[in-house]
């Protein structure tokens, strides 16, 4: 396919009205064109192909179109045409990642005291910005305390917490959300309609989730997908492609979990490793399913009337109860995360399906009879775990224990933390804070009073209570009060807890193998203090 057919290319949005999903971003900034309010320095912050720098064209198109600064650009005048195809000379872009140094950041920035060439503004847009050294900030730092008035900068990144405090301050930040799965389906299933490309909707799917909230990924894929499949998107033809796991064999892991039949999870097991299934990736899509599975439960609406595992979705929605599936997400979630330290694949998928029933709670109508010999052999420990309660091991076990359910009436704010999709100065917010109480969509939150600066952050208030909304389905007041914290442990200092922890594992695990022993002894080696980082951080 030439790079001029490119799907990435030829559909990439050309103004606002054509961006799929980022909704809230395009309505302040269509408001703020609006009402003339611009602001100097906008950051847009998010994962990759979720639409950072095509929003910062449009923006650049919007402030430079020859009809006047609007949120509907026309097209067609030469500064849009320049801008669509990277030739106007007051549009600036650069690369933090391979322009670091300080000299570049000077020689870009000497530019900005000279007035456009030809538009209205001169549009500074700096991708990945958080790789630019620190003496490179300090140089962009004076420029945004005093910008000149024919100055905008548009900054773009993927990793926000690297960006000093003295650049976030002055910048108004946007968070670009991954896109969802089935906006992603529809956006494609319109573009291979317009390209008159025949397709399977199972194809879709596959695309829509390999790509992981990335429009540029799913667009990518699906060039790869027409090449692989000789012009139709066939469904098996892009399974093989993408290695993706077929999903009988996760729906028929949950429903022999479900039997409590140990032998079977292993003979399904084998299967997969007879077709050669990366466990890796199967653990991931299973993860997914059960995210699918506590959607369903939650907001049935959320499943698409054509989606075709709806009905076996469904069907797993009813049989196990919202605390098994939040349970058994942790569980799969942390053994993907250490399965490179099992001894092989297999063992630490096999290891986190033996977990996942070892942690089965006994429910009415499954008793210890209905089990396999195997399964009776492992006793059940009591599903709820105390907060506080603590595990003295490296390992993760007192996460993957501590399921989100309402549990007496009250949430686990740890955990609940752990599945917001927070940034910045929002998530340092909830990990200064404990829950209060949750109630009647009322939430209070109380902040540790070493962090009180927090409060007056209404940008970081907002997005916790967004995404808490988000994560509920249903509006969240959210309140910020000054606490006491000492008597419940703060997300961050677990973090820190579990950090300490582990280091010390480490460090005691050095100190105690044989070899390390050996070589004291023999050669009077020495341990370099600081130097034993524990594998997982």
């Amino acid at each position: 396919m030439s790079a001029t057919s490119v799907l990435a290319r030829k559909w990439r949005p050309r103004n606002f009205a054509q961006l799929a999903g980022q909704e809230h971003v395009v309505r302040a900034l269509t408001n703020a064109l609006t009402q003339s309010r611009l602001h100097h320095a906008y950051l847009f912050t998010g994962t990759r192909g979720v639409g950072k720098t095509t929003i910062a064209r449009i923006f650049a198109k919007s402030l430079n179109c020859e009809t006047g600064i609007t949120a509907t650009p026309c097209g067609i005048c030469s500064a849009c045409t320049e801008i669509d195809s990277g030739r106007f000379i007051d549009l600036i872009e650069l690369d933090a990642a391979s322009n670091t140094q300080v000299d570049n950041m000077r020689e870009l920035l000497d530019g900005a005291l000279y007035a456009p060439t030809s538009g209205r503004f001169k549009v500074y847009i700096i991708d990945e910005v958080h790789m630019l050294s620190k003496s490179a900030f300090n140089a962009m730092l004076k420029t945004l305390e005093e910008p000149p008035a024919h100055v905008k900068f548009i900054l773009a990144t993927t990793d926000p917490q690297k960006i000093p405090v003295t650049v976030l301050s002055r910048c108004l930040q946007f968070n670009l959300k991954q896109l969802p799965p089935a906006l992603i389906h529809s956006h494609l299933q319109y573009v291979l309609g317009e390209e008159n490309i025949p397709f399977e909707m199972g194809a879709l799917n596959l695309v829509a989730r390999a790509a992981q909230g990335s429009m540029r990924d799913a667009l990518s894929l699906m060039d790869q997908a027409i090449a692989y499949s000789s012009g139709k998107v066939d469904e098996s033809l892009v399974r093989t492609m993408l290695g993706a796991i077929d999903q009988g064999f996760l729906f028929d892991l949950l429903q022999t979990l479900r039997a409590g039949d140990g032998a079977g999870l292993l003979r399904i097991a084998d299967h997969m490793m007879e077709r050669s299934v990366a466990f890796e990736a199967a653990l991931q899509d299973l993860a997914t399913l059960l995210h699918r599975i506590a959607l369903a439960q939650t907001i049935p609406n959320a499943i698409a009337e054509d989606e075709p595992e709806r009905a076996r979705l469904l069907e797993l929605a009813q049989q196990f109860s919202p605390e098994e599936i939040q349970l058994n997400y942790q569980i799969v979630i942390h053994g993907r995360k250490e399965i490179d330290l099992a001894p092989d694949e297999y063992a630490g998928f096999t290891m986190t399906l033996l977990r996942m029933l070892a942690f089965a709670p006994q429910v009415a109508g499954r008793t210890a009879e209905t089990r396999t010999p195997m399964a009776q052999a492992t006793p059940s420990p009591a599903y709820a775990i105390s907060r506080t309660e603590k595990v003295a091991t490296a390992s993760s076990a007192s996460e993957v224990l501590r399921p989100l359910p309402p549990q007496n009436g009250a949430l686990d704010w740890n955990v609940l933390l752990s599945q917001l999709n927070l940034q910045g100065m929002a998530r340092e917010l909830a990990k200064h804070s404990v829950l209060g109480n949750y109630s009647d969509g009322r939430m209070v939150l109380h902040l540790a009073p070493q962090h009180k600066q927090l409060q007056g952050n209404k940008m970081a208030v907002d997005k916790l209570q967004s995404a808490l909304t988000e994560y509920f389905a249903k509006p969240v007041k959210l309140s910020i009060e000054l606490g006491d914290t000492n008597n419940v442990a703060t997300p961050a200092a677990v973090e820190q807890e579990v950090k300490r922890t582990r280091q010390q594992q480490a460090e005691d695990a050095i100190k105690n193998d044989a070899f390390v022993r050996e070589a004291q002894a023999v050669f009077g080696a020495q341990i370099v203090e600081n130097s034993i980082k524990p594998i997982q951080q």
